[in-house]
Formats: C-alpha cells, sequence, structure tokens
C-alpha cells in the first residue's frame, strides 16, 4: 500500500488506516466479536493499513486492550495511535485534560496496548476547566520521556454550538495555533467524507500549508456511504446512528441519491468497484497529506477498504462527485 507521511516528523503510513472503534464501542454491542475483529486487526496489518486508531474512552478500556492482543505479536508492523482527554460515566462523557491525569491515562494505555511507546497520542477533547496549553505541556512532556513519538489533535464537533458566522472548524484553529506554540503538531483528526466535507473549507488547506497530517475520521459517513444500510433498517439501542437525524427512514431514503452516484463512479471502474471505495478515493484525493481512517470490525470489510488506495479517481470522476446532491437532514 502506498505510503503517507504525517507530520514533520514524517511518520510514515498506510494511505488507508483502520478504525478500531467498532470494535468495542458506539456500534451494535450484539454484532461485537473480539475473535472476529482480532482477525480484523491482523489483515489490515497484512495489507498495509499500518494505522490503527483507537481511544482508551472506546469501551471504555477494552478496545485498546483488543488491540494489545495483536500488538503483542506484531508490534513492529504497526503504527499505533491512540486518545487522551475524555472519560466515561454511566450515562455522560466528562473532558479531563489536567496534566496529571494525562500522565497516569498514557501509562495505562502503554499497559493495555501491551507496548512502550505510542506512535501518535491524540487530544481526544480540551478540557475547558483546563488551559489547552497545559494539558498540550504533559502531553508533550511524554514525548521527551519517550513514551510518546508524536501529538496530534481531534477536532472539536461542537457543529450545533457555532456562534452566527462562524465556520465549523474555526474554533479547533484556534485550539491548534494555541498549542503550536507548545509543541508541534504532527497530525489533526476530523470527520470528512463525501458527505461531510466541511473540512475542506479551512481546516484541511491550514494542516497542508503547515506539513501537518490529516487522519479522515468517519470516511463512510457512519457506514452509509457503503450503500450497505437500508433505509427503515433499524438499529439497536446501543448504536449511535439509533439517535442520528440522517439515520431516520425518511432522512437515508432522501439521500440515497449520493450512494446511486457513488456506484456509477464506481462502475466506470469495473464490476468489483464498490461505493466505498469511490468515497475512500475520494478522501484521499484531497491531498497527499490525508489519511482514511474508516471503521471496521470485519476482516471482508477491511480489505475492501485497504484496495480503495489503488482506486485513481479521475477528472470525470471528481466532477461527478463535487456535483452529486448535497446531503438532507442534520449531522448534529
Amino acid at each position: 500500500m502506498e505510503r503517507r507521511t504525517i507530520g514533520a516528523a514524517a511518520l510514515a503510513v498506510g494511505a488507508v488506516g483502520l478504525g478500531c472503534m467498532p470494535m468495542s464501542w458506539a456500534y451494535s454491542s450484539s454484532r461485537q466479536r473480539g475473535e472476529e475483529s482480532v482477525r480484523a486487526v491482523h489483515r489490515a496489518l497484512d495489507l498495509g493499513s499500518t494505522l490503527l486508531d483507537t481511544a482508551d474512552m472506546y469501551g471504555p478500556f477494552t478496545n485498546e486492550l483488543l488491540v494489545g492482543r495483536v500488538l503483542k505479536e506484531r508490534r513492529q508492523d504497526a503504527f499505533v495511535s491512540t486518545k487522551v482527554g475524555l472519560l466515561v460515566g454511566e450515562q455522560h462523557i466528562v473532558a479531563n485534560g489536567r496534566p496529571g491525569y494525562v500522565k497516569r491515562a498514557c501509562d495505562a494505555s502503554l499497559r493495555r496496548l501491551q507496548t512502550d511507546v505510542i506512535d501518535l497520542y491524540q487530544l481526544h477533547r480540551a478540557d475547558p476547566e483546563v488551559p489547552v496549553e497545559e494539558t498540550w505541556g504533559a502531553m508533550a512532556e511524554l514525548v521527551r520521556a519517550g513514551k510518546v513519538r508524536a501529538l496530534g489533535l481531534c477536532a472539536m464537533g461542537a457543529r450545533g454550538g457555532r456562534r452566527f458566522g462562524t465556520r465549523l472548524h474555526d474554533a479547533t484553529i484556534r485550539q491548534l495555533q494555541r498549542v503550536q506554540q507548545v509543541f508541534p503538531v504532527s497530525a489533526v483528526q476530523a470527520e470528512l467524507s463525501v458527505w461531510s466535507p466541511e473540512a475542506l473549507e479551512t481546516l484541511l488547506p491550514w494542516c497542508e500549508a503547515r506539513g501537518i497530517g490529516f487522519l479522515a475520521a468517519m470516511p463512510l459517513g457512519n457506514g452509509f456511504l457503503t450503500g450497505t444500510l437500508t433505509p427503515g433498517q433499524g438499529f439497536e439501542p446501543d448504536d449511535v446512528r439509533a439517535r442520528h437525524p440522517r439515520f431516520t427512514a425518511e432522512m437515508m431514503a432522501a439521500n440515497q441519491p449520493i450512494v446511486a452516484g457513488l456506484r456509477r463512479v464506481a462502475a466506470r471502474h469495473g464490476h468489483d468497484v464498490t461505493s466505498a471505495q469511490v468515497a475512500l478515493a475520494w478522501v484521499l484525493a484531497q491531498g497527499r497529506h490525508v489519511v482514511a481512517v474508516p471503521g471496521t470490525k470485519r476482516e471482508r470489510w477491511v480489505a475492501q477498504n485497504a484496495g480503495a488506495e489503488g482506486l485513481r479517481l479521475t477528472a470525470e470522476d471528481l466532477a461527478e462527485v463535487a456535483g452529486l446532491p448535497g446531503p438532507q437532514g442534520s449531522w448534529d
């Protein structure tokens, strides 16, 4: 697989990574099977999808434990990315950016991952009670201690809380400007897909201009762009899509023209090319510093996603995708 570089340290990873969250968090728990997920991680590494993206809050903790089972055997094959800054309670999630906590959390992640170094340590969310410079300073100390190789920041997701006249990622860019004064940012992770292209407006160009890698989260639109979901199929209560406005039967039906357009493009490249691969190829076409991080827990989808790296969209393809109707329904 093509290798792409992240940040000034030129950390090399496969152009398509693996988001490990669905293996133990946010999606239907009845379909979460540890052994199947472990096989999926092994398959990703076999195919060159070296970036494994997890977080201590996924589970919580169980996702890192699962990834650690693979790393124990194949640490040299993997690029490990995990996150800190969010705590999971009974019915809520809270931010914790206190320096002492960050250092303890890192040590705990290292134990669960069964490794002595984290390749990319990401701040999941800034703590509103702690200056982000203090949190970032504690993370920088982990780099100097040899526990972490590089630092990243996850974009704020507060769409509904934006002030009038501001763009989606203005607040994230302000955070990035602040932490850059403390220690270099190697990567930014933010949502980017055919039906959520907002990062193209300001955040992606900001990263490119500074040599910062961009990890495209949810590049398949929480599974919608794969074309495998049926309007009205329903979701299990613990699945985030059960409460998502774009995943009501009405909105899924209204957004089918987007999937149909991706299928038309796929058909021009061969009968075995899928709408999901076109969606991923579109993400990869947005810049050489972009790494797609689709989430899955099945070997079949891991292989299909990895295959998108070899798909080269033409100018005609990109124009057709650009001309697809905008998504219907709120994303909040």
